[in-house]
């Protein structure tokens, strides 16, 4: 007759200690939803006699919460990776069991996304955004903060003073290093190219300052042209950057400080040599690792969107939680840089 299943035998076939098991079984706290659900299944596979004990555990112990995560440009493989890091986030939630509620603006105009705050509003506890800074969107979270729903702003901040905190990088920073690796990268005097993906963009505008004033304060031999907006799609990118290598023939630099940098890449493989125009973006992609790859791209600033959904998660439950930050406002998490030795 074989053995009966042990708790080590479950600990086994979930890859976890037989301490974690035993915290499952038992109800205590400290032990991730995803980690739970693994322990039941596993106790299932085994036939552990008090599986259904366990998968009840699993279900019932943990409080509830709605966290809702609204993004835009779902075509897009960064924001299709933020979806997925928003969803894994909200799975391994510690203490909780995070309902994730994702939705894709299919436009980024002011009053379309504030409509979706409004009405992701009423399905959620605590509302995540990504977001241009403008009155409309100030109504809609403070609306929403009105009916108890936190709001927190992410990569872009909006609503200062409003919503409950802004997660992301610091973008006066993030302006500044790719200022700094474009006058270290060049080789002679020339142009500099700035793109921003609209004037609403509160983090666009700041790393635009950021990455003028960093040549305000370090004299060189560098003219930053006037900013150029691309509303963030490849198409116009390719054809202002057409533009601009037709017009400029010293061009040496270019930033794109938001989206549409596959535009860049199109316009310079038809245009110029790898290594000509030194070029900064933001965001490691298929297409930025094969840009950065044959030379086109310098550098590639990228946003750690593991730890920002770990982090804003937890912020957000701590909200819900009435836990007051130890620095409210902004959470910066520090940028992932890439150089075309590192990918």
């Amino acid at each position: 007759m074989p053995a009966r299943p042990t708790i080590a035998d479950v600990a086994r076939a979930a890859g976890v200690s037989t301490a974690t098991v035993d915290r499952v079984l038992n109800g205590r706290e400290n032990v991730r939803e995803e980690t739970r659900r693994r322990v039941a299944e596993a106790a299932h596979r085994v036939g552990y006699h008090a599986a259904a004990l366990i998968e009840h555990r699993a279900r019932t112990e943990l409080p509830e919460v709605s966290l809702g995560f609204l993004l835009h440009k779902e075509s897009q493989a960064f924001y299709q990776a933020f979806g997925a890091q928003a969803r894994r986030a909200c799975r391994e939630a510690e203490n909780v069991r995070a309902h994730c509620h994702l939705h894709y603006a299919a436009s980024q105009a002011p009053s379309e996304v504030a409509r979706l705050m409004r009405e992701m509003g009423d399905q959620v506890d605590a509302l995540a955004a990504t977001a241009v800074n403008h009155p409309d969107i100030l109504q809609a979270t403070e609306e929403l903060r009105a009916r108890g729903v936190p709001v927190f702003s992410l990569l872009s901040d909006f609503a200062q003073g409003v919503r409950a905190q802004y997660v992301g990088m610091n973008n006066l920073k993030v302006g500044r290093t790719a200022a700094w690796m474009l006058a270290t990268a060049m080789q002679r005097p020339g142009k500099i190219a700035l793109f921003v993906g609209g004037h609403r963009w509160h983090g666009h505008e700041l790393r635009e300052t950021g990455f003028r004033s960093f040549f305000r304060e370090h004299p060189v031999q560098f003219e930053v042209l006037d900013t150029l907006i691309n509303l963030e799609t490849r198409q116009l990118t390719y054809e202002a950057t057409l533009d601009l290598l037709s017009r400029h023939r010293d061009l040496q630099g270019m930033y794109l400080a938001g989206g549409g940098m596959e535009g860049a890449f199109m316009a310079l493989r038809e245009t110029r040599q790898p290594g000509e125009v030194r070029l900064v973006v933001n965001e490691l992609t298929p297409e930025s690792r094969s840009a950065m790859l044959d030379d086109y791209v310098t550098m590639v600033i990228e946003t750690p969107l593991t730890r920002l959904c770990d982090d804003l998660v937890g912020l957000m439950v701590d909200a819900l939680n009435g836990v007051e930050q130890s620095a409210p406002g902004q959470h910066f998490l520090p940028p992932v840089i890439h150089l075309p030795e590192t990918v």
